[in-house]
């Protein structure tokens, strides 16, 4: 087969910023990738990950049948009616006994897979879910509520025109989040008139960057959050103008701050008190803040107080809508609720809608009636990326129904009762919903690079086949919508506007396979996944008008062609900093500073620990390092990987020395739930009593023989799976949010020959 010079533009998958990206094609093969010049975001933008991205496509197994599970454990191949049908009755048994409350759904897109998880929502409608839960929930729902409190909503930095830009656990060189990340903080660091301050454990490569490094000790970013605060507001530093026009509660506040014990605090995080000092009356004085708070704070003690202390630290001093400051921004598709509801067993916070992921287990492993009886997963694999595996699994394997939609046969696909194929991300139509930019917020709708693998489905077609075994949808009301599809979209508009009323509940609750089934067939080349899209253009139209008419598009029509024709992506609003105060949803548009759970827990800090070893457990283990050579797991392969392919542990070297490890050694880490073995790699960017592995390894990939180091049924395991280390009782007390960065741990050399 020949190759084919054509440059097809498409998106990376891998993080959030989803880099625009045009792909040569041999056969098969993503055979050449580079950073696509026309994407109105990333600008050819892109790092050495997207690069290979042939090893997603064609690097690991994929699954090319539904898979159906024996009594041995083991899979069959079963055909799609009969996986439809068996899949629909077990549900239908479990709604039957249980109610469909009982039904957990886990997922629903990956990094770049959020088109096909879109319509999740009908089958959960059907079977009468209500609980569900991703991988936000061990991550962003503490920052989630703090900013529903706050400012409303999610804001990001205008990171082009900041004169300031603080990073707090966050290593943007590595992990990206911040848009053409690499080439921004390059021109920070060389502009004298911009400055950057890092706070990190560790000396990253952002933090070497940095103008000010604040080098907390590890878990301690509260005590250093405070103590910013406390000069902020002892020093007379506050933007009194912003908040006495722009915010309430403040009279509530600042007595808090106005105590902090600055000295007190800095000898706690071990960052010296003058530096705290010049880090706040650098970010007071600056004409623009903005600001990143990321997974090494979320993952880590005190996280959701961590959160409010670092809103409150760019409102107070009057860093939001404005130029180069923090803004609030407008959304395709918001990726959470602010509703705060409660889990059915252990009355949990479920914030942004979310069951906090550290809970399922607790959910499951229960007689109590209200119990979760069968689990759906879409495109996650939560048996490797939730803490505990162990315990996990056990829950999984209780459970009365599991069903996996996936494209490869993941840890938790093995534990399923059903696996569905689905086709990859470069085989359909696909997009994100990780719209997060100021001023100019990116959409892309991706073409399908490549046919789908026979026998594989896109996720649309799977939910709608599903939602027609079932039924729940009037046929008279598909009838007419499909009716009214094939005469044109305002026919059709009228059509579905006029089910609503008749039916709102029914008619939205299945509008992702409503609109599948009636307006896809009518989409130009086989876009019908794309028809979730009208509906969102209408939101787009009704909740951001103004910032869609400045991106060109006159109407919520408009703005659906400009989505389903614009191959390398599209500005759907333009906005200015002044934008950002509508989306403020308080009385007045002012922003409640005060939050009363976490004033108390900002009080209080004085009698917490600092520190979560023991003598037993000395180190903090750091599970889930970014670095060059690691990515999530969706790259189900380790061939793609250059160097540090076995994950390497990372320790100082005078920890190292004391542990008689050299460089290359092998050493045993060992936790309260479990143990691993790793090569040592001496890194002194790590403080003394700090260790860190790589996210993205420890997978059971084919073609091993099992015992420790590998998996079940014939897998080989390259480094190190780090929730067989983590454990689901060191969570945040408000959104459950698992420490992973911040696990006690022991570390020992693994004598010469003794094996693994």
């Amino acid at each position: 087969m020949t190759a084919d010079a054509t440059w097809h533009p498409t998106a990376c998958i891998l993080c959030e910023n989803n880099c625009g990206l045009v792909v040569q094609l041999d056969g098969r093969r993503l055979a050449k990738i580079r950073g696509d010049k026309e994407h109105p975001g990333s600008r050819g933008y892109t790092c050495n990950k997207a690069l290979r991205l042939d090893h997603y496509q064609n690097g690991g197994e994929r699954l090319t049948s539904p898979m159906r599970r024996n009594p041995d454990g083991t899979h069959s191949p079963v055909d799609w009616d009969t996986a439809i049908r068996e899949i629909a009755g077990r549900l239908r048994e479990v709604q039957q006994a249980a109610g469909g409350e009982s039904i957990l759904f886990y997922g629903g897109g990956g990094q770049g897979n959020h088109l096909g998880g879109a319509y999740k929502g009908s089958l959960m409608h059907a079977v009468g879910a209500r609980y569900q839960s991703n991988a936000l929930a061990q991550e962003k729902t503490g920052e989630a509520w703090v900013d529903a409190h706050l400012t409303g909503g999610h804001t990001a930095g205008d990171w082009e025109r900041a004169e300031v830009a603080l990073f707090l656990g966050k290593n943007p060189w590595q992990s990206h989040g911040v848009p053409r990340a690499r080439t921004v903080l390059q021109q920070m660091a060389k502009d004298p008139a911009r400055s950057m301050v890092v706070i990190d454990p560790v000396r990253t490569e952002t933090a070497e960057l940095a103008d000010l490094h604040l080098q907390v000790r590890p878990g301690t970013d509260a005590w250093c959050l405070a103590a910013l605060l406390g000069v902020v507001v002892q020093e007379g530093l506050v933007d009194e103008e912003f908040v006495a026009r722009h915010t309430s509660g403040a009279d509530e506040v600042l007595p808090h701050l106005a105590a902090v014990d600055v000295a007190a605090a800095a000898d706690r995080c071990g960052v010296p008190e003058a530096t705290i000092r010049e880090a706040a009356r650098l970010v007071a004085g600056a004409t623009s803040v903005s600001t990143y708070e990321d997974l090494g704070v979320q993952h880590g003690p005190h996280a959701t107080l961590v959160s409010y202390l670092h809103k409150l630290l760019w409102l107070l001093t009057g860093n939001f809508a404005k130029p180069g400051a923090n803004q609030r921004h407008s959304w395709v598709a918001p990726l959470a609720r602010t509703s705060v509801r409660t889990t059915p067993v252990t009355g949990a916070r479920m914030l942004a809608g979310l069951v906090p992921c550290n809970l399922i287990p607790d959910e499951i492993l229960t007689d109590h009636p209200r119990r979760f009886r069968a689990m759906w997963v879409d495109s996650a694999n939560p048996a490797h990326s939730l803490a505990d595996s162990q315990r996990m699994h056990e829950a999984m394997a209780s459970l009365d129904l599991m069903v996996v939609v996936d494209v490869a046969m993941t840890e938790t696909a093995r534990l399923a009762d059903y696996v569905l194929p689905a086709a990859s991300q470069f085989e359909k139509w696909e997009a994100t919903f990780f719209t997060t930019e100021h001023p100019h917020n990116v959409f892309q709708l991706r073409a399908p690079l490549l046919d789908p693998l026979p026998g594989t489905l896109p996720e649309a077609e799977i939910y709608s086949r599903l939602v027609r075994e079932f039924g729940v949808a009037p046929r008279a009301t598909e009838r007419a919508l499909a009716r009214a599809g094939r005469l044109g979209r305002l026919p059709f508009t009228a059509a579905f506007l006029a089910a609503a009323a008749v039916d709102r509940r029914r008619t939205v609750g299945l509008a992702p396979t409503l609109l599948y089934d009636a307006q896809g067939p009518t989409l130009p080349d086989g876009a019908a996944s794309a028809s979730v899209l009208w509906g969102l253009a209408l939101r787009v139209s009704r909740e951001h008008r103004a910032g869609m008419r400045r991106a060109g598009h006159r109407s919520p029509s408009a703005l659906f062609d400009a989505m389903l024709t614009e191959r390398h992506g599209l500005v759907f609003t333009e906005d200015v900093p002044g934008d950002s105060w509508p989306y403020v949803p308080h009385a007045d548009q002012r922003i409640p500073l005060a939050i009363p759970e976490l004033l108390a827990l900002l009080d209080g800090l004085p009698d917490q620990p600092a520190s979560y070893t023991s003598e037993e457990f000395p180190f903090v283990l750091a599970a889930g390092q970014r670095r060059a050579e690691s990515a999530n797991t969706i790259f189900r392969t380790d061939d793609w990987r250059r160097r540090d392919r076995e994950g390497a542990l990372r320790l100082c070297a005078a920890d190292a020395e004391r542990l008689g490890l050299a460089d290359g050694a092998t050493a045993r880490v060992t936790t309260s739930r479990g143990s691993a073995v790793a090569c040592v790699e001496l890194d002194d960017r790590l403080q003394p009593g700090m260790a860190a592995l790589p996210n993205g390894l420890g997978l059971d990939l084919p073609g091993g023989g099992g015992g420790e180091g590998g998996g079940a049924g014939g897998t080989r395991r390259t480094g190190v799976a780090l929730n067989a280390l983590t454990d689901t009782a060191h969570r945040d007390p408000i959104s459950g949010a698992p420490w992973h960065k911040h696990v006690p741990a022991r570390i020992e050399a693994v004598a010469e020959g003794a094996g693994a």
